[in-house]
Protein backbone atom coordinates (compact mmCIF):
# COMPACT_ATOMS: atom_id res chain seq x y z
CA UNK A 1 0.00 0.00 0.00
CA UNK A 2 1.62 3.33 -0.81
CA UNK A 3 1.48 6.29 1.55
CA UNK A 4 0.01 9.31 1.24
CA UNK A 5 3.60 10.83 -0.03
CA UNK A 6 3.86 8.25 -2.50
CA UNK A 7 0.69 8.55 -4.13
CA UNK A 8 1.05 12.83 -4.41
CA UNK A 9 4.66 11.93 -5.81
CA UNK A 10 3.21 9.75 -8.40
CA UNK A 11 0.67 12.13 -9.52
CA UNK A 12 2.86 14.89 -9.94
CA UNK A 13 5.02 12.55 -11.81
CA UNK A 14 2.12 11.22 -13.96
CA UNK A 15 1.09 15.06 -14.76
CA UNK A 16 4.40 15.85 -15.88
CA UNK A 17 5.59 13.10 -17.71
CA UNK A 18 1.97 13.28 -19.65
CA UNK A 19 2.86 17.05 -20.45
CA UNK A 20 6.43 15.87 -21.94
CA UNK A 21 5.49 13.22 -24.11
CA UNK A 22 2.69 15.91 -25.09
CA UNK A 23 4.69 18.73 -25.79
CA UNK A 24 8.56 18.15 -25.58
CA UNK A 25 9.09 14.65 -26.88
CA UNK A 26 7.15 15.12 -30.02
CA UNK A 27 10.46 13.84 -31.91
CA UNK A 28 10.26 11.06 -30.36
CA UNK A 29 6.98 9.57 -30.42
CA UNK A 30 5.74 10.75 -33.92
CA UNK A 31 2.61 10.39 -34.60
CA UNK A 32 1.88 8.17 -31.36
CA UNK A 33 -0.49 8.74 -28.58
CA UNK A 34 1.32 8.17 -25.19
CA UNK A 35 -0.72 8.10 -22.35
CA UNK A 36 0.68 7.49 -18.61
CA UNK A 37 -2.02 4.78 -16.78
CA UNK A 38 -0.15 4.46 -13.62
CA UNK A 39 3.07 5.11 -11.94
CA UNK A 40 4.34 3.60 -8.81
CA UNK A 41 6.55 5.31 -6.76
CA UNK A 42 8.95 3.38 -4.35
CA UNK A 43 9.33 4.26 -0.51
CA UNK A 44 12.35 6.51 -0.68
CA UNK A 45 10.80 8.32 -3.48
CA UNK A 46 14.38 7.49 -5.92
CA UNK A 47 12.65 4.81 -8.27
CA UNK A 48 9.25 5.63 -10.31
CA UNK A 49 7.67 2.56 -12.81
CA UNK A 50 5.64 4.38 -15.44
CA UNK A 51 3.23 2.73 -17.62
CA UNK A 52 2.59 3.36 -20.93
CA UNK A 53 -0.39 3.10 -23.38
CA UNK A 54 0.84 3.65 -26.83
CA UNK A 55 -1.81 3.84 -30.03
CA UNK A 56 -1.90 4.54 -33.16
CA UNK A 57 1.84 3.24 -34.50
CA UNK A 58 3.70 0.37 -33.56
CA UNK A 59 3.90 -0.35 -29.61
CA UNK A 60 6.50 -2.05 -29.46
CA UNK A 61 9.33 0.34 -31.52
CA UNK A 62 7.49 3.25 -29.60
CA UNK A 63 8.35 1.67 -26.38
CA UNK A 64 11.54 1.11 -27.83
CA UNK A 65 12.47 4.33 -28.80
CA UNK A 66 11.19 5.94 -25.22
CA UNK A 67 13.14 3.74 -23.33
CA UNK A 68 16.22 4.38 -25.79
CA UNK A 69 15.60 8.09 -24.38
CA UNK A 70 15.08 7.37 -21.21
CA UNK A 71 18.12 10.06 -19.93
CA UNK A 72 16.42 12.79 -22.27
CA UNK A 73 13.01 12.71 -20.58
CA UNK A 74 14.24 12.22 -16.94
CA UNK A 75 16.02 15.47 -17.85
CA UNK A 76 13.25 17.70 -19.08
CA UNK A 77 11.51 16.28 -16.05
CA UNK A 78 13.86 17.52 -13.43
CA UNK A 79 13.89 21.12 -15.34
CA UNK A 80 10.12 21.00 -14.52
CA UNK A 81 9.67 19.53 -11.24
CA UNK A 82 13.57 20.11 -9.98
CA UNK A 83 12.64 23.38 -7.85
CA UNK A 84 9.56 21.12 -6.09
CA UNK A 85 10.44 17.82 -5.33
CA UNK A 86 14.19 17.20 -3.55
CA UNK A 87 14.60 13.82 -5.47
CA UNK A 88 14.38 13.25 -8.96
CA UNK A 89 13.25 9.74 -9.66
CA UNK A 90 14.98 6.99 -11.45
CA UNK A 91 12.49 6.01 -14.24
CA UNK A 92 11.22 2.39 -15.48
CA UNK A 93 9.16 2.68 -18.37
CA UNK A 94 6.63 -0.74 -18.82
CA UNK A 95 4.06 -1.42 -21.58
CA UNK A 96 0.54 -1.28 -20.56
CA UNK A 97 -1.63 -3.84 -22.63
CA UNK A 98 -4.41 -3.62 -20.05
CA UNK A 99 -6.15 -1.85 -23.21
CA UNK A 100 -5.46 -4.74 -25.56
CA UNK A 101 -6.49 -7.33 -23.29
CA UNK A 102 -9.52 -5.71 -22.52
CA UNK A 103 -10.07 -5.02 -26.41
CA UNK A 104 -9.12 -8.93 -26.76
CA UNK A 105 -11.25 -10.39 -23.67
CA UNK A 106 -14.77 -8.52 -25.23
CA UNK A 107 -13.91 -10.14 -28.73
CA UNK A 108 -13.85 -13.55 -26.69
CA UNK A 109 -16.85 -12.73 -25.07
CA UNK A 110 -18.61 -11.60 -28.46
CA UNK A 111 -17.55 -14.94 -29.87
CA UNK A 112 -18.98 -16.63 -27.59
CA UNK A 113 -22.39 -18.92 -28.80
CA UNK A 114 -25.23 -18.74 -25.54
CA UNK A 115 -28.26 -19.94 -26.38
CA UNK A 116 -30.67 -17.65 -25.02
CA UNK A 117 -32.52 -18.74 -21.35
CA UNK A 118 -35.81 -20.93 -21.89
CA UNK A 119 -38.66 -18.48 -21.00
CA UNK A 120 -40.44 -19.56 -17.71
CA UNK A 121 -44.54 -19.82 -17.92
CA UNK A 122 -46.03 -17.13 -15.75
CA UNK A 123 -48.05 -18.86 -12.76
CA UNK A 124 -51.42 -17.54 -11.97
CA UNK A 125 -52.17 -16.08 -9.12
CA UNK A 126 -55.56 -16.52 -7.81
Amino acid sequence: MESKRQQKHAKLLQKELGDIFQKDAKHLIGRSMVTITRVMVSPDLGFAKVYLSILITDPKATYELINEHKKEIRHTLAKRIGKSVRIIPEIAFFLDDSASYAQHMDKVISDLNIPPAPEEEEEDED
